[in-house]
């Protein structure tokens, strides 16, 4: 036992010693604690980080997939959404089915432009089918509803008068429309409504880029065609396609991609959009001739259809001569065209008519469908 002299020097030594254990455990719970926090942030930052990915796959999906139609979104960027239709079938037992028939011989074009209040300057009125039916003309292919507008078919009282006088003079009629791509269900509405109308064919033009994703436009373009075909199995369908040589030699740019394999089963009928007076004078492309039969090729060698109908559609008028009309006859002759006609009627000089009677066909005999 220590004397009484060594009590307050070994006090000292164990609180010192006391004082040194509890520095080093405090030390030590410090950086436990750091530690710790550190861990914290780590699996936060890692948790934020997660969380961003997550974020960005569902709002910015990569090209070629589209906001989903239904309340699930895809996180994965590869995940495509289906285009989805909710449209109910019209009932086709109320006319005869669309034959080939329209599409041959002479035809004449009419868009909104022409003949609607809303959109034409220089209107023409019902009374252009009489001039029409005097020149031949065998078919018309008025356009009946546009994208943007209220109603699926356009201005249908004024439209129905046009209908009705071509009825009138045994002329055909083709309804027309121009898919916009950024709505197919509405697309969708506005074609059928169309064939509801009395018309005795149904067309789809094909050429709008308002969808600037090529691969959105593309798949809702081939998801409203196969729709269309699908509630409409025993009818022609005319595709107005754009031309080949526009799409692959003079600006591949305007529509990349375009989904020539995957639209053919939906089609019976092609009208490709051989307007030569687009084309540079200083290049092959602006004789009628090479244009229309070089499209024509290209076209039935992309939709895998060596043979498939065509119409040859040609133009633009107001830019068109006597002499071209006879390469472009020629051109169509060479092809096996079933009909042709050029754009548009208000724009087509009566100097050009005489020309065009050479497109008139006997209908007694119809083209079979390959």
């Amino acid at each position: 036992m220590p004397s009484e002299e060594q009590r307050p020097s070994n006090e000292k030594t164990r609180s010192g010693a006391r004082v040194l254990v509890a520095f080093i455990t405090g030390a030590l719970v410090v950086a436990v604690i750091w530690a710790g926090l550190d861990f914290l942030e780590v699996s936060e930052d890692a948790t934020d980080e997660a969380t961003t990915t997550v974020a960005v796959e569902e709002t910015e999906p990569d090209q070629g997939t589209i906001p989903p139609t239904t309340t699930t979104t895809p996180v994965s960027s590869s995940t495509t959404a289906p285009v989805v239709f909710a449209v109910t079938a019209p009932d086709a037992s109320r006319r005869a089915p669309f034959t080939m028939e329209p599409y041959t011989g002479l035809g004449a074009w009419l868009d909104v432009f022409d003949w609607s209040v809303g959109f034409a300057d220089e209107r023409v009125g019902p009374g252009i089918v009489d001039q029409l039916a005097e020149s031949g003309v065998q078919t018309l292919y008025i356009q009946a509803g546009k994208w943007d507008s209220a109603a699926p078919a356009f201005e249908p009282n004024l439209l129905k008068m046009f209908l009705e006088r071509a009825h009138t003079h045994d002329i055909s009629v083709v309804g027309w429309y121009v898919p916009a791509f950024s709505d197919p269900e509405a697309d969708l509405e506005r074609l059928l409504a169309i064939s509801e109308l009395p018309v005795d064919g149904l067309a789809v033009d094909i050429e709008s880029t308002n969808v600037d994703d090529v691969a959105e436009r593309n798949r809702n373009a081939v998801a409203l065609t196969e729709e269309l075909r699908r509630l409409l199995p025993d009818d022609v369908i005319g595709a107005i396609v754009l031309e080949p040589v526009l799409l692959e030699d003079v600006n591949p740019d305007f529509w990349p991609e375009f989904p020539w394999e995957e639209l053919a089963p939906s089609f019976d009928v092609w009208l490709p959009m051989n307007y030569w007076t687009n084309r540079g004078s200083d290049t092959p492309w602006r004789d009628p001739h090479t244009y229309t039969v070089t499209n024509v090729e290209r076209m039935r060698e992309l939709i895998g259809k060596p043979n498939a109908p065509v119409h040859v559609l040609g133009g633009v008028a107001d830019e068109t001569t006597p002499g071209h009309l006879g390469r472009f006859q020629r051109a169509a002759e060479e092809v096996g065209a079933i009909g042709g006609s050029i754009y548009d009627v208000r724009t087509t000089d009566e100097n050009l008519w005489p020309e065009l009677e050479s497109f008139q066909t006997d209908r007694e005999s119809r083209p079979t469908i390959p």
